[in-house]
């Protein structure tokens, strides 16, 4: 009676696991990661401070204090304010905004580019694919930085531009990883079972190779939030990016930040300071979800673990 009772509480167990994938997701990630946890915490903490920005920040980000400029921290301006009287702690705020609308926006381009390329090179092959991936090479080839750089200041400055911009061409350079994902996903048995029944090519790609794909597609996006927020803070700290007076942090480290930097430090350590914690957050965090998804770095156990132990 008791070995009927505990195999019936093992099929709920792996019931309740299929259910709620999610819910197994996240006490893998509290029970084996835990720096990874403290990561996820820092990404729901810019999360909420980018959502509810208007009722965090006590001052609008461009609104500018007459006779208060390059205030140290005190109680009235927590963080100082700059060197037209803004707020500081409310540009930061308002700066994490910014982050979150690249960080994600570019990376979904980011990972939606990529499927476009890498799928259908990985799957076709043959000279399609060589076509595409000398294309791919001849836009990879350049400098990420100094491309980025061209292009902005061939499109114009913008949080548009620059979400855009960063999608695309991103999104090629992570095209040769879904690609070789494809290739190596491709010779499996229900491949060749879809070909044997006839089933055409798109249908193959969006029935068989996207679900397969789909933990590399994850994985990519969770860890490509980080480097593109980077890579905005280092277009705007060279200009071409967001421009003022919308607070980026990378711009604000390079307008007021690098001119008063002697006579008023805070007005980088801040911003420099936010934009670390966050990178690093979003860095670690990304880790965590490839090492919990990515079966291969799991021993192959499943989907989101071993079996459910009860005792």
């Amino acid at each position: 009676m008791s070995d009927v009772a505990d195999e019936r509480l093992l099929e709920v167990g792996g019931e309740l696991r299929r259910r709620n994938p999610l819910a197994g997701f996240a006490v893998r990630l509290i029970r084996e990661k835990p720096l990874g946890v403290a990561g996820g915490v820092i990404v729901l903490l810019m999360l909420f401070t980018a959502i509810f920005a208007n009722f965090l920040a006590p001052y609008p980000y461009a609104e500018i204090h007459m006779g208060e400029a390059l205030l140290p921290p005190g109680v009235k301006y927590i963080l100082g304010t700059d060197h037209l009287g803004r707020c500081l702690l409310s540009r930061i705020i308002y700066g994490a905004r910014i982050s979150l609308y690249v960080g994600l926006g570019a990376t979904f381009i980011n990972v939606i580019v990529a499927a476009l390329v890498g799928i259908p090179c990985g799957l076709i092959g043959g000279k399609f694919d060589l076509l595409v991936q000398r294309i791919v090479d001849a836009l990879i080839v350049f400098p990420p930085l100094l491309f980025l750089v061209s292009v902005m200041s061939l499109v114009g400055v913008g949080l548009i531009q620059v979400i855009v911009v960063l999608g695309i061409s991103g999104g090629f350079s992570l095209s040769r990883l879904v690609r070789s994902a494809t290739i190596a996903i491709r010779e499996n048995v229900y491949f060749e079972a879809a070909r044997a029944i006839g089933s055409t090519t798109p249908h193959i790609l969006l029935r068989h190779a996207l679900p397969n794909l789909m933990p590399v597609l994850i994985i990519a996006f969770s860890i490509g939030v980080a480097g593109n927020i980077l890579t905005e803070a280092s277009l705007s700290f060279l200009g071409v990016g967001i421009p003022p007076p919308y607070p980026s942090w990378g711009g604000m480290i390079s307008w007021e930040g690098r001119r008063y930097m002697y006579e008023a430090p805070h007005l980088a350590i801040w911003p420099g300071l936010a934009l670390s914690i966050c990178v690093y957050g979003l860095n670690i965090f990304g880790d965590a979800v490839r090492d919990l998804v990515d079966p291969r770095l799991r021993g192959g156990v499943g989907r989101y673990g071993g079996q459910t132990h009860i005792s």
